[in-house]
């Protein structure tokens, strides 16, 4: 290469300030270093880049295509250094996230951390074969999101984050649909479409049991089961908001709690063994200070 990166610096910033006096200033440098730099340059490239027949120099017509081209490799130049900070052992060049909640409540924090850590590879699981608990206990994820639970394993450590609302819902044409006054007994006798990762270990879902019981390891797949009329089944409003507003779905309103929403925690949950790293630690911290919420069905916040 003819050219230094020098070179180009002080070109840009000469133009930058307005003369080669005022960029040797910006940079340091001796008025007679940035000339001489950018009269190497020219000679270089093999093109004019400024009319000197005046007291300050002007950028000429391929001065200013050259400068553009000069700005663009710069600006690489420093994204490759950032890249490079990303891959050293100060941060991690990927983190695994498990998450089994809806992602509207998140993406803030996801859109802050894309902006703060752009190339370290974020890489998110759902709990297939097993809950958010058990991949951040076993080191497959190091952070989870998930609803709440009774009795985490004491190797994790967790904080709520809020709470969310869970709706029971059904096809419009399911037989639940049609009666006005439900109540558990009614829920029993009809199959449950319900969510393998803790189908009995949420709150309050004893109250749930029901004769039949088929499940799934993803709430988008008990979504499309009832949708196809295969049965009724709880799942979060926030998954489900168009589909209640088309009339694809109707929600099923409980006698023993008709002005009451079931609020579920949020929980993030990490491994009180593990150490975190840069990019790691910044995710959890983010995530902690993130408030969860929604508004219930009188507009207030579901979390304080």
């Amino acid at each position: 290469m003819r050219f230094s990166l020098d070179q180009l610096s002080m070109f840009v910033e000469a133009v930058k300030t307005g003369s080669f006096s005022a960029a040797g200033r910006k940079l340091g440098k001796t008025q007679s270093t940035i000339s001489a730099a950018i009269s190497n340059l020219e000679t270089d490239l093999g093109v004019e880049l400024f009319d000197r027949s005046s007291r300050n120099p002007v950028l000429t017509a391929s001065g200013q295509k050259m400068l553009v081209q000069a700005e663009a490799v710069l600006e690489r130049c420093l994204t490759l250094e950032a890249h490079a900070d990303c891959l050293s052992e100060v941060i991690e060049p990927s983190l695994t996230l498990a998450i089994e909640t809806p992602y509207g409540p998140l993406l803030p924090v996801l859109k802050a951390f894309e902006q703060t850590f752009p190339y370290v590879d974020l890489v998110i699981r759902h709990p297939v074969h097993g809950d958010v608990s058990e991949l951040v206990a076993k080191g497959e994820a190091v952070l989870g999101v998930a609803f709440s639970q009774p009795g985490y394993v004491q190797e994790l450590a967790f904080q709520q984050l809020g709470k969310l609302i869970m709706l029971h819902v059904c096809h419009p044409q399911h037989p639940l649909a049609q009666i006005a006054n439900l109540g558990f007994d009614d829920l029993h006798v009809h199959r449950r479409l319900a969510f393998s990762a803790h189908a009995s270990k949420l709150p309050s879902s004893e109250y749930l049991r029901s004769t039949q019981v088929w499940q799934a390891e993803s709430y988008l797949a008990l979504l499309e089961m009832v949708r196809a009329g295969l049965g009724w089944a709880t799942l979060p409003r926030q998954l489900i908001q168009r589909e209640l507003a088309s009339g694809e779905l109707v929600e099923l309103q409980l006698s023993a709690y008709p002005y009451t929403d079931w609020q579920v925690g949020v929980d993030l949950l990490w491994s009180r063994q593990r150490r975190l790293g840069k990019a790691e630690r910044w995710l959890k911290e983010h995530l902690q200070a993130n408030k969860v919420f929604e508004l219930d069905r009188k507009g207030q916040t579901t979390t304080l």
